[in-house]
């Protein structure tokens, strides 16, 4: 270690650094250590579940050792009457931990449909926000091993593809600011004892045994599946290949787009006639890349158009279209990708 992480390390307040004896938890956070690998400065967004408390006491833990300047960060989505409460009780449990957060409250009409999809999407909205505003380049979310299984078999319904079924990693970037899951391969059963342990505390979402959700349902099918011996150890290692497979992809997609397309200030991307000339895959993501990434989007655009422009394209039948905020149009023998103006 480091002259500099050593006297880092002494600052670390008695009741957070007493915490960290216990072995189990000791353990949790090297691996904690291990997955977030950074040395700069970030946003930790927290809503007072076990999985997102022991982010916090972590991240703080982690901040102080490597000197690095943190902030938390509360999202009220204001969809429950209770929840500017709970966001000010929260607070005040993690003052006394030395972690002091700021409440993002969610304004504005509020959704009657795909309540989960759009405060999810709020609340990465705000916290990219707030990221920008402070310039730093990363936001740490407590994701964790049922999350990223349970993803798993919502997109297998969904009829995802490849990309689909492993979207959820350690770190995606988006608008070149970072999303990382540093507790992706964690148990949620472990991120419960850190939460009891450390702040014997944590709050119960009763949308959590709703089953409208699709997310509940999913989550109450792979309980049953765990009874009947589903092996996590390998669950997880099927993951893994799968994501293996996904980067020889990735390479294509990123030699189609740096080979086969430009970027003109004026008028957006322009992609000639070879990046149509590949296996679909190929085609499909590199085109994906660029809508999301010309309309500056979080999520990729729905496959279903998608595919649907593809098809016209090489059936030469394309001529003009709309698309996850980008205007798609034909020119000559080239495709026009540029961002769809909003009056």
């Amino acid at each position: 270690m480091s002259l500099r992480n050593l006297n880092a390390k002494i600052k670390i307040p008695k009741l957070l650094k007493n915490k960290l004896k216990n072995k189990k938890i000791k353990k949790i956070y090297d691996n904690f250590v291990r997955t977030l690998k950074i040395n700069q400065d970030f946003i930790v967004g927290v809503s007072g579940g076990p999985d997102s408390l022991a982010l916090a006491f972590f991240a703080k833990v982690y901040s102080i050792e490597n000197q690095l300047n943190v902030k938390f960060l509360i999202v009220d989505h204001k969809l429950r009457r209770e929840s500017t409460q709970e966001a000010k009780h929260v607070k005040k449990i993690l003052k006394n931990f030395s972690i002091d957060c700021d409440i993002l409250t969610w304004k504005g009409k509020k959704p009657k449909n795909n309540i989960q999809s759009s405060a999810r999407k709020k609340r990465y909205d705000l916290l990219i926000s707030e990221c920008k505003k402070l310039r730093f380049k990363n936001i740490l979310v407590a994701h964790h091993q049922d999350d990223l299984f349970e993803n798993f078999f919502i997109r297998i319904l969904r009829g995802s593809g490849l990309k689909g079924l492993i979207s959820l990693d350690t770190k995606t970037t988006f608008n070149d600011i970072n999303i990382l899951r540093p507790l992706l391969y964690q148990k949620k059963d472990d991120l419960l004892f850190v939460s009891n342990f450390v702040f014997n505390f944590f709050i119960k979402d009763p949308s959590n045994d709703e089953e409208k959700f699709k997310r509940i349902r999913v989550r109450k099918l792979l309980f049953e599946l765990k009874k009947e011996g589903l092996d996590e150890k390998k669950f997880t290692d099927t993951i893994k290949n799968l994501k293996h497979s996904d980067s020889v992809i990735n390479f294509f997609v990123d030699k189609n787009i740096k080979q086969n397309s430009f970027f003109s200030k004026k008028n957006g991307f322009i992609l000639n006639q070879d990046f149509f000339f590949q296996p679909y895959e190929i085609i499909f993501r590199s085109f994906s890349d660029l809508i999301k990434l010309t309309g500056k989007k979080y999520y990729p655009v729905r496959g279903r158009k998608l595919d649907q422009i593809i098809n016209q394209i090489i059936q030469k039948s394309f001529k003009k279209g709309t698309l996850g905020g980008c205007v798609i149009k034909k020119v000559s023998e080239t495709i026009i990708i540029s961002k769809e103006h909003q009056n």
